[in-house]
């Protein structure tokens, strides 16, 4: 019991996650399965699907735990960690984890012309262009679908998805 107990205080906050980020971890890895990327994007049939995450990593382990042998549509599911967005070579999904507005305005204006869904729980994510914004109303994690952004990057994403997504309107919200 005294080594569970000196093992959890030895884990850094890297090496654990809240609940709610557990939640959108799982959140991310289902988005494979509603998120159509060009043909073009992935050069083989074998080639991987990499979901990534810029910034601080919120998840700790556990997005390495749930992904672990997953394949989508034949491809295996990796996870990288960018520390800036030059960094990003192949990436399917990113989760940017910028609390400075500055910094998340300059990521989406870096990413615009890539086929990369960005995923945030930023507050103002889908204004300044990110396609899925995480956020909580009445204890749930839910999902804001900037559609214009996901339409600009050659994505498609799927209706099933979007029936449970709060549409973010760029006309409305501006």
């Amino acid at each position: 019991m005294l080594i569970l107990l000196l093992m959890n205080s030895l884990l850094s906050p890297a090496q654990t996650a809240t609940r709610e980020y557990q939640l959108k971890a799982a959140f991310l890895l289902n988005f494979t399965h509603f998120v159509e990327w060009p043909e073009t994007i992935f050069p083989s049939n074998s080639a991987t699907l990499v979901i990534g995450v810029l910034g601080q990593n919120p998840f700790g382990n556990y997005l390495e735990e749930i992904t672990a042998g997953e394949k989508v549509n034949g491809h295996p599911v990796a996870i990288h960690y960018y520390k800036n967005m030059e960094a990003i070579k192949t990436c399917h999904i990113l989760f940017i984890n910028f609390t400075e507005t500055n910094k998340l305005e300059q990521a989406i204006e870096h990413l615009k012309n890539r086929n990369i869904l960005t995923v945030s729980d930023a507050a103002d994510f889908p204004r300044y262009g990110g396609m899925i914004r995480f956020f909580t109303k009445d204890n749930k994690i839910k999902i804001q679908v900037n559609v214009e952004a996901v339409r600009a990057a050659s994505l498609v994403i799927s209706s099933k998805l979007l029936r449970l997504a709060e549409i973010f309107n760029p006309k409305e919200n501006s």
